[in-house]
């Protein structure tokens, strides 16, 4: 099949541009209007193979210039200080972003939902929850030793995925500050029109 590759020994299926654009599309109808308002919590680290999503995620948005990203490779956000990240945040419009563990046939697999996520649920880890809207990717199968099992995940796999998380969410702001511009020329078109059209009357 187009756009896939060996899903043997933990891989997934690559994202093709059409299910990058619909993930965007998912995203952006949970984005607020003002997307400056937006922070990326970018959730993991990368010592373990399956939990360096998050911090991959951070790095491919750092890389293009998005503002308000905490989280990144070189400066990772985890279980230790994670409620100091979520404090920066506040007043923010929070996006979390995180791997997690699923079933076999689900791998590879990324979920976008309104709401928070729980981090560290997969390993039996008690953290804050974290975000208004979350992003989350089955890196591998759940089940016993779930901390063993993140640290043997594939790279190019979890790589994979959080490059297709990226560009969805570039997609995703881009449309959002189009949307924006638009309504604000409708704006000051509409006001154009209404002022001409009163001169018009008065001079009658």
């Amino acid at each position: 099949m187009a756009g896939s590759r060996d899903c043997r020994n933990g891989g997934g299926p690559l994202k093709t541009r059409k299910e990058i654009e619909a993930l965007s599309r998912q995203l952006e109808v949970l984005l607020p209007a003002d997307a400056s308002k937006v922070a990326f919590l970018c959730i993991g680290t990368d010592r373990s193979t399956g939990d360096s999503l998050g911090p991959l995620v951070g790095r491919y948005l750092k890389r293009r210039g998005v503002p308000n990203v905490i989280g990144t490779l070189h400066d990772p956000c985890h279980a230790v200080n994670l409620q100091e990240c979520l404090d920066s945040l506040h007043g923010k419009f929070v996006i979390a972003i995180d791997s997690c563990l699923g079933r076999s046939e689900s791998i590879g697999r990324i979920d976008i939902k309104e709401g928070p996520l729980q981090p560290g649920a997969g390993v039996n880890k008690e953290l804050p929850a974290a975000g208004d809207v979350h992003i989350k990717g089955i890196v591998n199968e759940g089940g016993y030793m779930g901390f063993f099992v993140l640290q043997s995940t594939r790279l190019a796999l979890v790589d994979d995925m959080a490059t297709a998380i990226g560009r969805a969410i570039c997609l995703a702001l881009k449309r959002k500050r189009i949307s924006a511009l638009t309504e604000v020329a409708s704006g000051i078109e509409g006001r154009q029109a209404s002022e001409q059209s009163n001169r018009s009357t008065r001079s009658h």
